[in-house]
């Protein structure tokens, strides 16, 4: 069974018409976009809407990352764009790898890669929308460092033996810790890395899993989550030692039979969120020591993607949807299903939009898809809920800790072999 889980052809077709049909100037550019503008009365809070669509004919979007008006595209073309208002202002291409996961911490940019690889970039200083390629972990000094010692070297598979500080499998999942100078990479190899991000030196390598690691969030009080194909979310609690780190394994919150796909955590640290393959969100209370909060149960197929904002929980799915959700106290109250993409949803990434109403909590949501293109919503706290339906609703844990199994709803097969989210 291979474990990779790239393929280039999809059944998903490309986002069809009016994306492609504008008079503008602009629309001779391989990118295009399209506007829709909301209605309603403006001193109204507002709808959850669909604002715009960015489509390219070069790849599946795996990875989004927000940084105030910019907004950066990962895909399986090995390009990451950068967008400016809606605008594409610049891109960079790496040698080889599509790209899974993309964070920035402040000037820099890392870029996790199929290839194993975490790359870094830096904007020019003489110009904003140059990037330069400003490293790889891990580095080429430790990488010779490492490999003239023997007791560097660890077994990876059955007579095969690898450097430490290197994946031998996919980049899933990137994190940084809550003051940005530890970079967490999650991989395919069953391990979780820690890096300092000031000099791209690898501290740490855990032996995380059983099968791949999906997802990773670095927590509050040092705490870092992992989401595995395993069925497992496990808990790690880390401590800093000189100038290194050194992470001990707390507890298990999770064990299923069905993958861990994604894992965010609230920004407020209140709440810990994890989708899974079977199409649910389950959660836990920080409040009450992690103890399991219920499940959101709001997709018909596998989570693919977690987001957080303000009070609102945003899940993308292979079911082509995504869920909004608003967190009140401990209770989940579904806002929306917004619908328009062609295939599974990927990634998700949000920013805060300036200039709201009445002071009503607005941000823009931008979802990626393999129908090969990034959609902008415009959601609210504020929005009304959604009629209340059967098959949308909170699950409480019952009086023994677990939660109030649904009927209707199956495992679903995952994107990969053995769980692995491409």
């Amino acid at each position: 069974m291979t474990q990779q889980g790239n393929n280039n052809s999809s059944p998903f077709g490309l986002d069809s018409s009016p994306y492609h049909e504008t008079s503008s100037p602009y629309s001779k550019s391989p990118w295009s976009t399209h506007h829709e503008a909301s209605s309603g009365p403006v001193d109204s809070f507002s709808p959850n809407v669909l604002i715009g669509s960015l489509v390219r004919e070069e790849g599946h979007i795996y990875s989004l990352a927000a940084s105030g008006d910019l907004l950066y595209t990962g895909s399986d073309s090995k390009n990451i764009r950068v967008w400016k208002s809606q605008r594409e202002f610049s891109g960079f291409k790496s040698n080889s790898g599509l790209v899974k996961a993309i964070v920035i911490a402040g000037e820099k940019i890392f870029t996790g890669h199929q290839d194993g690889k975490i790359r870094v970039w830096k904007v020019s200083s003489k110009d904003a929308s140059v990037h330069k390629r400003v490293g790889t972990l891990p580095t080429l000094k430790d990488y010779i460092k490492n490999s003239l010692k023997p007791s560097s070297y660890v077994e990876v598979r059955r007579h095969r033996n690898a450097l430490w500080i290197k994946h031998i499998d996919a980049i899933a999942s990137l994190s940084l810790s809550e003051d940005k100078k530890l970079l967490y990479s999650a991989s395919w190899d069953k391990t979780f890395k820690v890096w300092r991000a000031s000099d791209y030196k690898c501290l740490e390598s855990i032996v995380a899993h059983d099968d791949a690691v999906n997802s990773i969030v670095a927590g509050f009080d040092g705490l870092v989550f992992t989401g595995s194909a395993d069925g497992t979310v496990k808990v790690w609690r880390r401590e800093m030692q000189g100038k290194g780190t050194k992470h001990f394994f707390s507890q298990t919150l999770l064990k299923q039979d069905c993958a861990v796909t994604a894992l965010a955590l609230s920004p407020d640290a209140k709440a810990f969120y994890c989708g899974s393959s079977d199409g649910l969100v389950n959660f836990w209370e920080r409040e009450m020591h992690l103890s399991h909060g219920g499940v959101l149960r709001g997709h018909k197929l596998a989570i693919l993607c977690l987001v957080t904002a303000g009070n609102l929980v945003v899940s993308g799915s292979a079911d082509m949807g995504i869920c909004l959700w608003k967190r009140k106290d401990k209770e989940h109250m579904c806002l929306s299903m917004l619908t328009g993409h062609s295939g599974p949803v990927k990634c998700l990434a949000v920013e805060k939009e300036e200039g709201s109403v009445s002071g009503e909590k607005r941000w823009i949501l931008y979802s990626g898809s393999l129908d090969k293109s990034v959609k902008m919503w415009r959601v609210s706290e504020q929005a009304p809920p959604m009629a209340q339906q059967s098959h949308i609703r909170q699950y409480l844990p019952d009086e023994h800790g677990g939660g109030t199994a649904p009927t209707s709803l199956h495992c679903a097969p995952s994107f990969t072999p053995q769980g692995r989210i491409s």
